[in-house]
């Protein structure tokens, strides 16, 4: 009797181990999106897709499995490879909301390769490869960040206006122009509700930009979070967003 118990106690703490080790795959993800004009306008440049310019909009970068700590798992299931036949029916949106701006000139094929080998098997406990590609467009859609911005202020104008009247200087739209990060964030948490984490990088005459925007997502993959931590790095306080 004494050994079956032992048995039975060692097969329940080996299954609880297993569990803890499942539920560790990840904690949330970080939803990616980049400002193409920035990752041209560096001294590296950059290369359209075979399709042409991409349109003067934000792009899908990735969908990051992270753990709350700040460390992220990567490349988890080599025998897993990109199979472009499985994301068929997406394709043309993805060629679209997902374009790769690297050198030379490409189908984009590359980059959600990339994505998919180093972040997207991670998350195969809850998302296969048709799954993870969709929900990183259905959170595209769901964020639409250049309409964000370009209704910064409006809400807060009009509730103030109903008060007293102030001029109309609302909208941060891809003009050229400098922007505090501070109202960058604001409009993006007023429009969708969680505070975005702002990336920069530095023009070819060294001024910092707006280059990606990092939003937090549940481990489902389909719903907005606050963030458990953000990216380590820093932006000017005032910082430029480039036409493209």
């Amino acid at each position: 009797m004494k050994f079956t118990s032992s048995i039975l106690l060692k097969f329940l703490i080996l299954q609880c181990l297993w569990l803890l080790c499942v539920s560790r795959d990840f904690d949330f993800f970080y939803f990616v999106q980049q400002w193409p004009a920035s990752y041209c306008d560096t001294t590296q440049s950059c290369c359209y897709p075979k399709t042409g310019k991409p349109a003067a909009d934000f792009g899908i970068h990735g969908l990051w499995p992270n753990y709350q700590d700040g460390t992220y798992p990567s490349n988890c299931d080599s025998g897993n490879p990109f199979n472009e036949a499985q994301i068929a029916d997406l394709t043309s949106s993805m060629r679209k909301s997902w374009p790769s701006l690297a050198c030379p000139s490409s189908d984009s094929i590359a980059f959600w390769t990339h994505e998919w080998d180093k972040h997207g098997t991670c998350s195969e406990s809850v998302l296969d490869q048709h799954g993870y590609f969709e929900a990183a467009l259905e959170l595209k859609n769901k964020a639409n960040l250049l309409q964000a911005l370009g209704k910064a202020g409006l809400l807060k104008k009009a509730r103030l206006e109903i008060v007293r009247p102030i001029f109309a200087c609302a909208g941060i739209k891809a003009d050229g122009k400098s922007y505090s990060v501070g109202s960058i964030k604001e409009a993006i948490k007023e429009a969708i509700g969680y505070t975005p984490w702002i990336e920069c990088n530095k023009d070819s005459s060294g001024n910092s930009q707006l280059y990606q925007i990092y939003l937090c997502v549940d481990t489902s993959g389909t719903d907005f979070i606050e963030c458990p931590v953000f990216p380590s790095g820093k932006c000017n306080s005032e910082i430029e967003f480039p036409s493209f």
